[in-house]
């Protein structure tokens, strides 16, 4: 009898293959990536050499420098692989739930835009010790408004919790979304861990007349419910 083949396991992917994708990744966003690559191993190992003739070992420098090689061209890809992510989807709908779904603790964030136009500007929500923050993705001339209208909502529903306003893009004041991380990072505490939960649950009643729109948006496939805008 022939196997079904319709229900056999995926494939296992190999170790290498993650890293074959992450180069491919990181090659398309920064060019010179493939030179630094191959610049990095020959540097060090040289080093190694030139070490063990200065010691007179040279087994063991040769060896120690082509470990050291192999790490550090491991580390660059690790380094760079996250900026050449967001470098490629900078600009397209839904880029800065990439970036916040990426954050593993610390916030409260809802996995689906809280306020949207018909050009597709979006105003995200996140809580946390610094209180809520609005993240809007846009020009800054039109999500302006969006940023105002949701704060008046945050503030009828919770009082002395401060607002903060992040706007993601290249507009004049604007935050490159390469450095959203770092801004959610730099903002003053002025909440308590225990007080976080609290602020978020009062404002899941928001989230409850949210718009439509499909829960965590792709950046790729984001498309805008207009019947719901035309309310």
């Amino acid at each position: 009898m022939a196997k079904n083949t319709d229900t056999a396991a995926p494939k296992k992917r190999r170790w290498y293959e993650n890293f074959v994708d992450a180069y491919k990744v990181i090659k398309r966003t920064y060019s010179w990536f493939p030179f630094l690559l191959i610049a990095a191993p020959i540097i060090i190992i040289g080093l190694g050499v030139l070490g063990g003739f200065v010691f007179h070992s040279m087994v063991f420098w040769v060896i120690s420098g082509v470990m050291l090689a192999i790490i550090a061209d491991m580390a660059l890809l690790a380094f760079l692989l996250r900026p050449a992510m967001y470098k490629q989807i900078d600009g397209k709908v839904g880029s800065v739930y990439a970036v916040i779904s990426q954050i593993k603790r610390g916030w409260d964030i809802e996995e689906e835009p809280v306020a949207v136009n018909k050009t597709q500007d979006l105003v995200w929500r996140l809580v946390g010790r610094p209180g809520v923050v609005l993240i809007s993705e846009g020009p800054s001339n039109r999500v302006l408004p969006l940023l105002q209208n949701e704060k008046r909502k945050v503030s009828r529903a919770i009082t002395n919790v401060p607002v903060v306003f992040i706007q993601v893009g290249h507009d004049e004041g604007q935050v490159p979304l390469t450095k959203l991380n770092r801004k959610l990072k730099s903002l003053k505490k002025v909440l308590t861990k225990h007080e976080v939960p609290a602020v978020a649950n009062r404002l899941n009643a928001l989230s409850s007349k949210a718009l439509p729109i499909p829960k965590g948006v792709d950046p790729y496939k984001t498309r805008t419910n207009r019947k719901a805008m035309r309310g």
